[in-house]
Protein backbone atom coordinates (compact mmCIF):
# COMPACT_ATOMS: atom_id res chain seq x y z
CA UNK A 1 0.00 0.00 0.00
CA UNK A 2 1.68 3.33 -0.86
CA UNK A 3 1.01 6.63 0.88
CA UNK A 4 -2.04 7.82 -0.77
CA UNK A 5 -3.76 4.52 -0.44
CA UNK A 6 -2.79 4.30 3.47
CA UNK A 7 -3.86 7.79 4.04
CA UNK A 8 -7.44 7.55 2.25
CA UNK A 9 -7.79 4.35 4.34
CA UNK A 10 -6.58 6.29 7.82
CA UNK A 11 -8.96 8.46 7.16
CA UNK A 12 -12.22 6.45 6.08
CA UNK A 13 -10.77 4.34 9.31
CA UNK A 14 -11.56 8.04 11.84
CA UNK A 15 -7.58 8.02 12.18
CA UNK A 16 -5.52 10.84 12.33
CA UNK A 17 -3.12 11.53 8.93
CA UNK A 18 -0.39 14.25 8.32
CA UNK A 19 -0.99 15.43 4.75
CA UNK A 20 1.08 18.20 3.06
CA UNK A 21 -0.85 21.32 1.74
CA UNK A 22 -0.44 24.85 -0.49
CA UNK A 23 1.29 26.23 2.82
CA UNK A 24 2.27 24.38 5.66
CA UNK A 25 2.19 20.54 7.19
CA UNK A 26 -1.50 19.79 7.88
CA UNK A 27 -2.51 17.25 10.57
CA UNK A 28 -6.22 16.04 9.09
CA UNK A 29 -9.04 13.43 10.02
CA UNK A 30 -11.98 12.71 9.10
CA UNK A 31 -14.37 15.48 9.48
CA UNK A 32 -17.57 14.20 9.84
CA UNK A 33 -17.32 12.25 13.41
CA UNK A 34 -16.02 14.24 16.16
CA UNK A 35 -14.40 11.25 17.73
CA UNK A 36 -11.56 11.67 14.92
CA UNK A 37 -11.61 14.93 14.70
CA UNK A 38 -10.97 15.35 18.91
CA UNK A 39 -8.54 12.49 18.38
CA UNK A 40 -6.46 14.69 15.77
CA UNK A 41 -6.53 17.78 18.15
CA UNK A 42 -5.08 15.92 21.31
CA UNK A 43 -2.70 14.71 19.45
CA UNK A 44 -1.76 18.14 18.88
CA UNK A 45 -2.34 19.23 22.59
CA UNK A 46 -4.69 21.78 21.22
CA UNK A 47 -6.72 23.27 24.18
CA UNK A 48 -10.68 22.82 23.65
CA UNK A 49 -12.50 25.76 21.81
CA UNK A 50 -9.97 26.26 19.34
CA UNK A 51 -11.50 26.24 16.05
CA UNK A 52 -9.94 23.98 12.98
CA UNK A 53 -10.67 24.40 9.40
CA UNK A 54 -13.02 21.77 6.83
CA UNK A 55 -10.46 21.64 4.15
CA UNK A 56 -12.54 20.24 0.99
CA UNK A 57 -10.92 18.92 -2.28
CA UNK A 58 -13.18 21.77 -4.60
CA UNK A 59 -15.91 24.20 -4.61
CA UNK A 60 -18.41 21.81 -4.93
CA UNK A 61 -17.86 20.37 -2.39
CA UNK A 62 -17.58 22.47 -0.04
CA UNK A 63 -21.28 23.19 -1.16
CA UNK A 64 -22.27 19.96 -0.55
CA UNK A 65 -20.83 20.09 2.48
CA UNK A 66 -21.96 23.50 3.67
CA UNK A 67 -25.49 24.18 1.02
CA UNK A 68 -26.34 27.34 3.24
CA UNK A 69 -23.19 28.97 1.73
CA UNK A 70 -24.79 31.94 -0.54
CA UNK A 71 -25.23 35.65 -0.61
CA UNK A 72 -21.60 37.91 -0.03
CA UNK A 73 -19.74 35.00 1.30
CA UNK A 74 -20.34 33.03 -1.43
CA UNK A 75 -19.20 35.35 -3.23
CA UNK A 76 -16.11 35.79 -2.12
CA UNK A 77 -15.63 32.35 -1.71
CA UNK A 78 -16.05 31.82 -5.36
CA UNK A 79 -13.34 34.80 -5.98
CA UNK A 80 -10.61 33.56 -3.87
CA UNK A 81 -10.66 30.00 -3.70
CA UNK A 82 -8.90 27.46 -5.01
CA UNK A 83 -6.10 29.57 -2.83
CA UNK A 84 -4.19 29.38 0.60
CA UNK A 85 -6.76 31.11 2.27
CA UNK A 86 -8.47 29.70 5.35
CA UNK A 87 -12.58 31.89 4.98
CA UNK A 88 -14.27 32.18 7.98
CA UNK A 89 -18.24 31.71 6.91
CA UNK A 90 -21.48 31.94 8.39
CA UNK A 91 -22.85 28.12 9.46
CA UNK A 92 -26.56 29.18 10.58
CA UNK A 93 -27.20 25.09 10.51
CA UNK A 94 -23.84 24.53 12.77
CA UNK A 95 -22.37 22.15 10.59
CA UNK A 96 -19.46 19.79 11.73
CA UNK A 97 -20.23 22.04 14.97
CA UNK A 98 -16.74 20.43 16.21
CA UNK A 99 -14.97 21.90 14.45
CA UNK A 100 -15.99 25.71 15.08
CA UNK A 101 -14.58 26.03 18.18
CA UNK A 102 -16.48 28.73 20.55
CA UNK A 103 -18.26 30.06 17.42
CA UNK A 104 -20.92 27.27 16.73
CA UNK A 105 -22.77 29.09 13.99
CA UNK A 106 -19.83 30.04 12.08
CA UNK A 107 -17.02 27.44 10.12
CA UNK A 108 -14.05 27.49 8.67
CA UNK A 109 -13.30 26.71 5.08
CA UNK A 110 -9.94 26.08 2.96
CA UNK A 111 -9.94 24.92 -1.04
CA UNK A 112 -6.47 25.33 -1.12
CA UNK A 113 -3.97 23.73 -4.34
CA UNK A 114 -2.31 20.70 -3.43
CA UNK A 115 0.42 18.56 -3.98
CA UNK A 116 -0.36 15.92 -5.96
CA UNK A 117 -0.48 13.26 -3.62
CA UNK A 118 -2.29 15.35 -1.56
CA UNK A 119 -4.47 15.99 -3.88
CA UNK A 120 -5.47 12.50 -4.71
CA UNK A 121 -5.58 11.96 -0.99
CA UNK A 122 -8.74 14.40 -1.28
CA UNK A 123 -10.17 13.58 -4.71
CA UNK A 124 -10.78 10.23 -2.70
CA UNK A 125 -11.88 11.31 0.56
CA UNK A 126 -13.93 14.56 -0.34
CA UNK A 127 -13.15 16.73 2.73
CA UNK A 128 -10.64 16.73 6.05
CA UNK A 129 -10.75 18.16 9.06
CA UNK A 130 -7.05 20.39 9.10
CA UNK A 131 -4.79 22.15 11.69
CA UNK A 132 -1.15 22.51 11.19
CA UNK A 133 0.71 19.57 11.78
CA UNK A 134 2.81 20.84 14.82
CA UNK A 135 2.03 20.76 18.37
CA UNK A 136 0.29 23.82 19.75
CA UNK A 137 1.97 27.11 19.97
CA UNK A 138 4.77 25.29 18.38
CA UNK A 139 6.15 26.38 14.45
CA UNK A 140 4.30 25.81 11.72
CA UNK A 141 6.28 22.37 9.47
CA UNK A 142 7.73 23.58 5.97
CA UNK A 143 9.10 19.71 5.83
CA UNK A 144 8.62 16.26 7.03
CA UNK A 145 11.61 16.52 8.98
CA UNK A 146 9.91 19.44 11.43
CA UNK A 147 6.68 17.66 12.03
CA UNK A 148 7.02 16.45 15.32
CA UNK A 149 7.78 13.13 16.39
CA UNK A 150 5.17 12.51 18.60
CA UNK A 151 2.31 13.84 16.16
CA UNK A 152 3.94 11.52 13.29
CA UNK A 153 3.79 8.97 15.69
CA UNK A 154 0.30 9.14 16.56
CA UNK A 155 -0.71 9.72 13.12
CA UNK A 156 -1.41 6.13 10.71
CA UNK A 157 -0.13 7.01 7.62
CA UNK A 158 2.17 10.24 6.59
CA UNK A 159 2.31 12.16 3.28
CA UNK A 160 5.51 13.74 1.75
CA UNK A 161 5.09 16.72 -0.10
CA UNK A 162 8.62 17.95 -0.13
CA UNK A 163 8.92 21.31 1.04
CA UNK A 164 5.95 23.77 1.69
CA UNK A 165 6.26 27.34 1.53
CA UNK A 166 5.87 26.93 5.71
CA UNK A 167 3.44 30.19 5.80
CA UNK A 168 -0.32 29.46 7.41
CA UNK A 169 -3.37 30.52 5.11
CA UNK A 170 -4.79 34.04 5.69
CA UNK A 171 -7.47 33.91 7.45
CA UNK A 172 -10.76 36.02 6.39
CA UNK A 173 -13.74 36.49 8.11
CA UNK A 174 -16.71 36.42 5.92
CA UNK A 175 -19.31 36.92 8.96
CA UNK A 176 -20.03 40.65 9.41
CA UNK A 177 -20.83 42.98 7.55
CA UNK A 178 -17.14 43.84 5.68
CA UNK A 179 -14.89 41.32 5.77
CA UNK A 180 -12.27 41.29 8.08
CA UNK A 181 -8.01 39.94 8.17
CA UNK A 182 -8.66 37.40 11.15
CA UNK A 183 -4.66 36.24 10.43
CA UNK A 184 -2.54 37.29 8.01
CA UNK A 185 -0.90 35.02 6.51
CA UNK A 186 0.32 33.44 2.58
CA UNK A 187 -1.67 36.59 1.59
CA UNK A 188 -1.20 39.73 2.89
CA UNK A 189 -3.77 41.35 4.61
CA UNK A 190 -4.48 44.49 2.14
CA UNK A 191 -4.08 41.90 -0.87
CA UNK A 192 -6.95 39.81 0.50
CA UNK A 193 -9.16 42.58 1.66
CA UNK A 194 -8.96 44.20 -1.87
CA UNK A 195 -9.48 40.80 -3.86
CA UNK A 196 -12.57 40.47 -1.33
CA UNK A 197 -13.95 43.90 -2.06
CA UNK A 198 -13.24 43.59 -5.58
CA UNK A 199 -15.45 40.39 -5.89
CA UNK A 200 -18.51 41.95 -4.19
CA UNK A 201 -18.05 44.68 -6.36
CA UNK A 202 -18.36 42.56 -9.25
Amino acid sequence: MDAVEAAVAALRAGRPVVLPTDTVYGLVANPYTEASVLRALRLKRRPEGQPAALLCSDLDTLLECVPELRGRAAVVARALLPGPYTLVLPNPARRFRWLSGTRPDTIGVRVPELPAPAAEVLRQVGAVMATSANLHGGPDPRSLDEVPAEIKAGCAAVVDGGALPGVPSTVLDLTGPEPVVAREGAVPAAEALARAAAALRS
